[in-house]
């Protein structure tokens, strides 16, 4: 796990100079860096095309943006940090006194010495985000002011990476790749995303997994848009961000609340022993809101260690590659597998002897046992499978009802199948 923590962390210092936003070169250039690693299908959605409520809209590109003081030093420089410029602000090419400046620059008061994440995606403006302390330190001017930037009608792109399985039925696993210079915010989900589906494509997995990498709001609507007569298939899915702070695990449910998913997810967390908080779904977040949405209404919950809003690194220049671990975005990785082992894994059967407890020893169950570091919790779990398994109920009923871990369970069931006293049912 060190050597795939290290991979991750490489991953996201690769990714993070880049300026991305919810259109253009920048969001193109992270997907040919991740397709480096997995094959994708990138979509070109254009300008003006309706996608449910929404419309895709104008793309933005930028080359460069500078703020310079009388003396024609640049205080403001987009090339030190793609967060200096606002997203989406329209050409610039003026001298302003700093009153003139001034409402166009956004600074944090309480943290004076970090320089803030700001957008303006759909109304034409300007600005550029500073340190508050650069901002107090501001002659009164003249400023030699530019941003060499276009907004103009192209292309929304987002990526697929599909693992194809046995059955049609679909995993969704979804993260966003619109943020500029924001390790923890986007590029750390979007590389546990990437070695998770590297480790998929290693097995042939039951379910198909699909994994998007899409701009946040407007883009997992367009897909949405796109993809009506696929998304009945979706069976589970997660929502990736935030995947490699230092905080503990957060999971946070589908709409639905006791969907295929929560149910998994917490099930892993709790057996796991890690720290961990689970909550409920409210309609605000990252793109789960979307997927949640009452009208597609799918069994999608949300991963994240510490949840958007809740460190104070959080949209700012802080959230940089030193912010993030390796070891945190393991972690996040090695709980996203164990979801998918569970969901992979998880299944009906049918007691072959319903009529009494059937006889474990004479079919040698009991000596199956003897070599094993606990006895008691492996009989329990033939006894629990076996009494559970009327069809009805899966293997993640009979741990939860056990209070059993789902592997335990898995392992009394297959013992048991081998010996001929439960036979596996295709739902």
């Amino acid at each position: 796990m060190s050597d795939v923590g290290s991979r991750m962390h490489a991953l996201v210092e690769r990714l993070y100079p880049l300026c991305r936003s919810i259109t253009g070169d920048g969001v193109r250039r992270t997907l040919e860096i991740i397709a480096e690693s997995i094959p994708l299908v990138v979509h070109e959605v254009p300008t003006g095309a309706q996608v449910l409520d929404w419309t895709v809209p104008k793309e933005w590109n930028i080359r460069d943006a500078y703020v310079k003081d009388p003396s024609g030093r640049k205080v403001i420089d987009f090339m030190e940090s793609s967060l200096h410029v606002v997203g989406y602000s329209v050409p610039v090419s003026a001298t302003l006194t700093l009153d003139e400046l001034r409402p166009h620059l956004h600074t944090l008061p309480e943290q004076p010495d970090l320089i803030p994440y700001r957008t303006s995606y759909y109304a034409e403006t300007w600005g550029f985000c500073l340190r508050n302390e650069t901002l107090a330190a501001l002659p009164p001017g003249p400023y030699e002011v530019l941003i060499d930037s276009t907004l103009a009608d192209g292309h929304l792109t987002y990526a697929e990476h599909v693992v194809p399985g046995e059955s049609a039925d679909e995993v969704l696993v979804s993260c966003h790749i619109c943020h500029p210079s924001l390790a923890n915010d986007n590029l750390a989900g979007v590389a546990v995303a990437v070695e998770l589906a590297l480790r998929l494509t290693e097995r042939r997995p039951r379910h198909t997994y699909r994994f998007v990498f899409a701009p946040g709001t407007i883009g997992a609507v367009t897909w949405l848009a796109r993809n009506r007569d696929r998304v009945g298939r979706i069976r589970a899915g997660l929502v990736l961000a935030c995947a490699g702070d230092r905080g503990s695990l957060t999971y946070k449910r589908s709409r639905r609340g006791n969907a295929e998913i929560d149910r998994v997810t917490e099930h892993v967390l709790r057996a796991s022993g890690r720290p961990h908080t689970v909550v409920d779904f409210s309609p605000y977040g990252y793109d789960e809101r979307q997927y949640c949405s009452p009208g597609f209404d799918l069994g999608v919950g949300s991963l994240t260690r510490t949840p958007y809003g809740g460190y104070p690194e959080y949209h700012t220049s802080a959230d940089d590659p030193g912010f993030v671990s390796a070891e945190a975005m393991a972690d996040t990785l090695e709980t996203c597998w164990e979801v998918t082992r569970v969901l992979e894994n998880d299944r009906h059967y049918l007691n072959l002897s319903p009529y009494g407890e059937p006889q474990l020893g004479r079919r040698g169950l009991y000596g199956s046992l003897g070599g094993r570091s606990d006895t008691k919790r492996d009989q329990m779990a033939m006894l629990w499978v076996l009494n559970l398994s009327d069809g009805d109920h899966s293997l993640l009923d009979v741990a939860e009802r056990s209070g059993l871990t789902f592997g335990e369970v898995t392992w009394a069931a297959r013992a048991l199948e081998e010996a001929g006293l439960l036979k596996g049912l295709e739902r």
